[in-house]
């Protein structure tokens, strides 16, 4: 018997192709975009597999700069090297920020306009919403972690407690449970 040949997974066609995926990827977002990539990268183009993109997003939330820029300069180099990152993370920040250039000239002249500040409180609970979302569809992914689903969830309720409840600040917390997570990966993985 024969085993099935490997399917070739879905890749941007061109540079071009990049730059105006993650254009368009970066106008679905505001206040954050890391479920909708997610969603797009995974499931609609398929251009990364749930592990490949749960590994790729921790490295980008490593590296400084914002997670999503991180991650779609990696893309983009995967498939094209330098130029790709180049056009991915073109396609991430022009048109983005010719928006929130424009966002702040309106902003600055009626950010004080009760509708205004009711509509960004409005999508910062969308924006949470998402990335609720996002974390619930990823969960599964974990069962193939080296550490374990349960210490996982431990870990995941750990930085709840320090930020959420005790207010630690964030690298603080994210520097000692990942501290922690990363040996724990280390010693798995090492046996």
């Amino acid at each position: 018997m024969n085993p099935d040949p490997v399917v070739p997974r879905p890749q941007p066609a061109s540079v071009r192709d990049l730059f105006i995926s993650f254009t368009l990827l970066a106008l679905q977002g505001f206040g954050g975009v890391q479920a909708i990539v997610q969603m797009e990268l995974v499931e609609r183009k398929r251009w990364l597999s749930r592990e490949e993109f749960i590994e790729d997003w921790a490295v980008a939330q490593i590296m400084p700069g914002p997670n999503v820029v991180n991650l779609s300069m990696m893309i983009g180099n995967r498939y094209f090297g330098l130029a790709g990152a180049m056009a991915a993370l073109a396609g991430m920040l022009t048109i983005p920020l010719l928006i929130i250039l424009l966002l702040a000239l309106v902003y600055a002249q009626f950010g004080d306009h009760p509708g205004v500040t009711g509509a960004l409180r409005g999508m910062s609970a969308v924006t949470a919403g998402l990335i609720i979302a996002s974390g619930l569809r990823l969960f599964p992914a974990l069962k193939s972690n080296p550490v374990g689903l349960t210490i996982c969830v431990l870990l995941c309720a750990l930085c709840f407690v320090g930020v959420a409840l005790l207010h630690l600040p964030l690298a603080y917390v994210l520097l000692g449970l990942g501290s922690i997570a990363c040996t724990l990966a280390y010693q798995r993985l090492g046996k």
